[in-house]
């Protein structure tokens, strides 16, 4: 029984995510009520917030998947490798993937996805905090093999970089360039940018 519930409650978190972001994308985050969204989903509203405690959260919980992954990596990275290094590879393996998250994805849900979150206010200051998490968590697993300061300070200039880069793959993909063309740009820009972390 666990597993079909478990089953169950991944069926209606995808419904409900599917249909929020359906919606959203057609009419625009604020245009959109909650109570619209279960409706669509075909849920209540007090279940709507079991599975997505705020309404950002209808939106970035795609981004949240990806919450301490860069902390993952450095903990999980080959014995001697530089944390840098495994991230700046890391990121590399995003790009050739088309990974949305490093913004080098061209599906048009995907770029009109990254329209909204980052045309939102709402949406911004939550993805932010997100990224403020993430930072932390990074900075603890850089703390493993470097003084607090540094592995704050560190954490602080990895993410901002992966941000940079990600931002800037997807607004040249939104001002309608071809994927095949900024790829290698990307690719470019990445070793340039992490070439100038320590």
């Amino acid at each position: 029984m666990t597993g079909l519930r478990q089953l169950h409650r991944q069926r209606v978190h995808e419904a409900i995510s599917e249909a929020a972001i359906a919606l959203f994308l057609e009419r625009g985050f604020d245009e959109v009520p909650v109570a619209e969204v279960a409706a669509a989903a075909q849920v209540s509203k007090p279940t709507l917030f079991k599975y997505f405690p705020t309404k950002e959260d209808l939106v970035l919980h795609r981004i949240a998947d990806h919450q301490g992954e860069a902390a993952r990596v450095v903990r999980g990275r080959a014995p001697g490798e530089d944390p840098v290094r495994a991230l700046h590879r890391h990121f590399l393996d995003g790009l050739a993937r088309r990974d949305p998250v490093t913004g080098l994805n061209d599906h048009p849900d995907v770029v009109a996805y990254h329209r909204m979150v980052f045309s939102t206010p709402g949406l911004v200051a939550r993805l932010f905090q997100h990224m403020a998490l993430d930072e932390r968590a990074l900075a603890d697993a850089l703390a493993e093999t470097a003084d607090d300061l540094t592995a704050d300070l560190l954490a602080a200039r990895i993410l901002a970089a992966q941000r940079v880069l990600a931002r800037r793959n997807w607004q040249a993909l939104s001002d309608g360039r071809p994927l095949l063309e900024v790829e290698p740009e990307a690719v470019r820009a990445a070793d340039r940018a992490f070439s100038m972390l320590p």
